[in-house]
This record gives C-alpha cells, sequence and structure tokens, in this order.
C-alpha cells in the first residue's frame, strides 16, 4: 500500500494525530491515506462522550477494545483518524467533536468542507 503525500488540510506537513491510543489507517500515528483506505481515515478528532455514543449508536462502536485488530476502545479526550464521512455526518446530527486542523489530512476535503471542519477546530 503506498501512501497518499503527508499534507495536511492547511497546507503543510501532516502532523502526529495520536500515539496513544496509537492511531491511524497504518497505525503509524498519523491520519494518513491511499487508495485502500475506502473509509478516508483522515480527520483527527478529540473524542467526546457525545460523539463516541453517536457513533455506537449509528453502529460504529469506537469503546469497546478489540485487541485483534490492534484497537484499544476510545474513550472521552483520546485523539483518533475519524472516517471523513462519519466526521462529517457527526457534524449534521451536531455532534461532531473537536479536529485539530494541522494532523487532518488533505484528503478529508474531498468529503467534509474546510469551512466545516474550521468550525470544530481544537482549542488549544
Amino acid at each position: 500500500m503506498e501512501k497518499d503525500p503527508s499534507l495536511n488540510v492547511l497546507g503543510g506537513p501532516l502532523e502526529p494525530c495520536s500515539t496513544a491510543p496509537l492511531t491511524g489507517f497504518f497505525r503509524n500515528s498519523l491520519c494518513d491515506t491511499c487508495a485502500q483506505d475506502q473509509g478516508s481515515h483522515t480527520v483527527c478528532a478529540v473524542m467526546t462522550a457525545e460523539f463516541l455514543a453517536f457513533s455506537a449508536y449509528v453502529g460504529n462502536d469506537l469503546s469497546t477494545p478489540h485487541p485483534q485488530w490492534r484497537f484499544p476502545g476510545l474513550k472521552p479526550g483520546d485523539r483518533w483518524c475519524l472516517g471523513a464521512a462519519r466526521f462529517l455526518q457527526a457534524h449534521d446530527e451536531g455532534c461532531a467533536p473537536e479536529v485539530n486542523l494541522a494532523a487532518t489530512h488533505l484528503r478529508a476535503l474531498e468529503i467534509v468542507p474546510l469551512e466545516v471542519l474550521e468550525s470544530h477546530t481544537l482549542m488549544i
């Protein structure tokens, strides 16, 4: 699998999203992507209880650990590379988490408008 260039939505180098838990399609801490990443796991988001409950409600339980997939289960405060479409869906439903734009891959813009991402910018 060949990764797409590691650029963020701001046009700069893609920054790490999380090493604990280790995130990303490639489990390399980056929201890198490639043609095989059909879920476009490109949005670096900070989990909230509200978003985790929403995600479980729509069929993707992110809280339950699955060690066989190197997935620790997420809790509020964890940073994670979300699928861009799920993020947009959460935005439309009013429960999108904050995002780290410098750690969000440029390809997220194929699904989520920059203005939407900017409206959820993580305030550090």
